[in-house]
């Protein structure tokens, strides 16, 4: 699991545009990495615009992005397509890096609890190192919240 101010450890997920990418491949600059449950609902839909919307804000401060869900590949491409979204998003059913951030919590829906991903955000420098992580995200302003904390 990871911590602040520690390395993170790498790992390569399939992602959109019918590739793999690994943390690695972002080691020339920040990374947030940002954590949501599903593609095509409205907080993850809102969420990923708000980040679309101030991407090239992200990229002017010296971070790219990446979306994290458990859906697939295919999933993942028509939600980026059909938002606009200028960033890849990862595809990790097996949940390696769910797991490694510790976003799989147990979640309660209509009475039924099931394990779920805990919206969340990550900050890594360009050397692997966790510098910051927001936990249990409401989306209203997040991404905002983010990019403000890589200026900093």
């Amino acid at each position: 699991m990871v911590s602040v101010g520690k390395r993170i450890e790498n790992i390569t997920l399939p992602a959109t545009g019918d590739q793999n990418l690994s943390l690695c491949d972002f080691s020339d600059h920040k990374l947030v990495i940002y954590f949501y449950p599903k593609d095509n609902t409205p907080g993850c839909t809102r969420e990923g615009q708000d980040f679309r919307d101030l991407y090239p804000q992200f990229i002017e401060a010296g971070a790219d992005i990446l979306g994290v869900s458990r859906d697939s590949v295919k999933v993942h491409g028509n939600f980026r397509s059909k938002h606009k979204l200028p960033f890849h998003l990862l595809s990790d059913n097996e949940e390696l890096l769910c797991r490694q951030f510790d976003v799989i919590h147990e979640k309660k829906l209509y009475g039924r609890t099931y394990m779920g991903i805990e919206r969340s955000t990550f900050l890594i420098d360009a050397t692997g190192v966790l510098l910051q992580e927001w936990r249990k995200v409401r989306v209203p302003g997040h991404a905002q919240a983010v990019l403000d904390a890589l200026k900093a």
